[in-house]
């Protein structure tokens, strides 16, 4: 049987959230080394993914029929392997080698090493334009899977994003759907400063896509957002989510500091009260 969260339980949801956000904590703590507040961001979009969306088997990786999902901000790697570990691709003892030179958890994903893995990503900007391969593929071969692609808003900055986008609208792709992460900072400090990105959501209309804008870490938004993306024909769907860096942990929020630092031991012990506290 394929991964799915029986129905729309918003609370159970919101609950795997709160689990993916412990579980990042935790390995990155242990790693001491990796990166925090993009994972943390986007925790609410990839559980909703791979809890409620998805058609997945963590027991058969490579099922021909799956929907596929390439987490083109690389960096953000604890929050795919958190998702992974708690839906059963592997055995979740496991994350506590994130970074090791020896473990699968490389600091950026790794499809030879880790199985759930659809593309090795981390050089920023290519996501895109591989899920658009994927789709053509699915759809060459009759299959009505889905592919969903993660980027981060810092990351659209990269021209092949756009040479991307405008592929994707002339070949209809509506079988993908790319979701943005949209939480205003990137290593250097506000998107706005580094490199101005607005307006997005005319930007993705503008290069042919359906378009679709909501809070990334309200849940309904997010389930509502890729139920409609899916009913959508003829044009690919572009999902811009509003977001805060470092969402779930107070001290974490807002703060570009933490894009590519690990918590301390006393930092994750407040954290883990703060997402205890707030689950509550």
């Amino acid at each position: 049987m394929d991964y799915t969260v029986t129905g729309r339980d918003l609370k159970l949801l919101e609950g795997h959230a709160r689990r993916v956000r412990v579980e990042i904590l935790r390995m990155l703590t242990e790693a001491g080394s990796g990166h925090t507040g993009g994972s943390l961001s986007a925790a609410d979009i990839v559980t909703a993914l791979f809890f409620y969306k998805m058609r997945h088997r963590p027991d058969d990786p490579g099922w021909r029929e799956r929907d596929r999902f390439i987490l083109s901000k690389g960096h953000a790697a604890p929050l795919l392997y958190s998702v992974l570990a708690i839906t059963g691709y592997f055995d979740i003892g496991l994350l506590k080698s994130l970074r090791r030179i020896d473990s699968p958890l490389q600091g950026h994903p790794s499809s030879k090493m880790l199985k759930g893995v659809e593309v090795s990503t981390g050089s920023l900007g290519q996501g895109l334009s591989i899920a658009n391969g994927i789709a053509m593929g699915l759809k060459i071969d009759g299959l009505d899977s889905r592919v969903y692609c993660v980027l981060g808003d810092g990351e659209v900055q990269e021209g092949q994003v756009w040479e991307a986008a405008m592929t994707a609208a002339h070949y209809c792709l509506d079988n993908l759907c790319a979701i943005i992460d949209n939480n205003g900072l990137q290593i250097d400090g506000y998107c706005c400063d580094v490199m101005n990105i607005e307006p997005l959501t005319g930007k993705w209309k503008a290069f042919g896509w359906n378009v679709i804008d909501i809070d990334g870490h309200n849940m309904e938004q997010i389930v509502d957002a890729l139920d409609d993306a899916e009913a959508v024909k003829g044009k690919p769907t572009a999902i811009i989510a509003r977001t805060v860096k470092g969402k779930g942990v107070s001290f974490f929020e807002g703060k570009a500091e933490y894009h590519g630092m690990a918590p301390t031991k006393e930092e994750l012990e407040k954290a883990l009260r703060e997402l205890e506290t707030n689950g509550k």
